[in-house]
Order: C-alpha cells, then structure tokens, then sequence
C-alpha cells in the first residue's frame, strides 16, 4: 500500500501538472524556468534533478514559508514565462504554485509525484514513484 506525503492542497485552476517524464521533456524547452523548492538541505544533500534552481518554500531553521520566495523567484523568472515546481512529493509545489499564479505569473506548472516520490510501505521514499525513482537526470553534492 503507498502512503501518501501529506494532504494535497487545492490546486488553483491555472496550475498545470506534469508527470515527472513530461516535466523532464518541458523543461528542455527553451525560456522554460525549473524551480526545486525544497529546503537547501533537500536539495543538496538528497539530491535534485539536474539543472534546476533552488528556491526554497520553506526551510531551515524553522521551515516558515519563505517571505521573499516571491521576489527570490521574480530574479529568475518573468511573469509571462513557464515556471516549473518540483519539491518532494509533489504537495509543497501546490502551495507555491498557487502562490505564484496569485501574485501573478502566468504559466505556472508543478511535477506531479516530485523529486523523492510517495513512501512505500515500510515509508521509503523514492520507490514507488518520483523524479528519481523514474531515473531521470539528477545530481547529489
């Protein structure tokens, strides 16, 4: 049985979802801007996928949402141009990708299943689903 994350948020009506493989293809585009928005240590010591840019939503120490992630993401991308989201589990991009089409930027997309997946049932990640666990490129420091 896969357990998952946490409770999806509600997705706002604009925010497009991509399967990981889909995403991958996407993002080879052209102008396309790809967002990891997990914490730093995430994204370092866990890993991401190759050639994306971190942006928290949250992180360390008190794992708030990130009062600048607005502007943070505003310096990479115009509002006209396609944003990708990968956090994850695919949950947290919801909520930033809401965000943003509300402050809003126009084409908003997040990866359904992210970068770790949902936990399986001895509540490992990155075995049932995921960027990862599809063995798309990614790096680890």
């Amino acid at each position: 049985m896969t357990m998952p994350s946490a409770p999806h948020s509600p997705l706002h009506p604009d925010l497009h979802q991509l399967f990981p493989q889909e995403a991958y293809l996407f993002v080879q585009q052209q102008h396309v801007v790809f967002i990891d928005i997990r914490s730093e240590m995430e994204h370092f010591f866990v890993g991401s996928p190759a050639n994306v840019i971190n942006i928290p939503w949250q992180d360390a120490p008190d794992f708030e949402i990130n009062p600048d992630f607005i502007v943070d993401v505003e310096r990479v991308a115009r509002y006209d141009q396609p944003v990708v989201l990968i956090c994850r589990s695919g949950h947290r991009s919801i909520d930033a990708g809401n965000a943003l089409l509300q402050a809003g930027f126009k084409h908003v997309y997040h990866v359904l299943e992210g970068f770790e997946g949902d936990r399986d049932d001895q509540q490992h990640r990155s075995s049932v689903n995921g960027w990862r666990f599809r063995s798309l490129p990614w790096v680890q420091c």
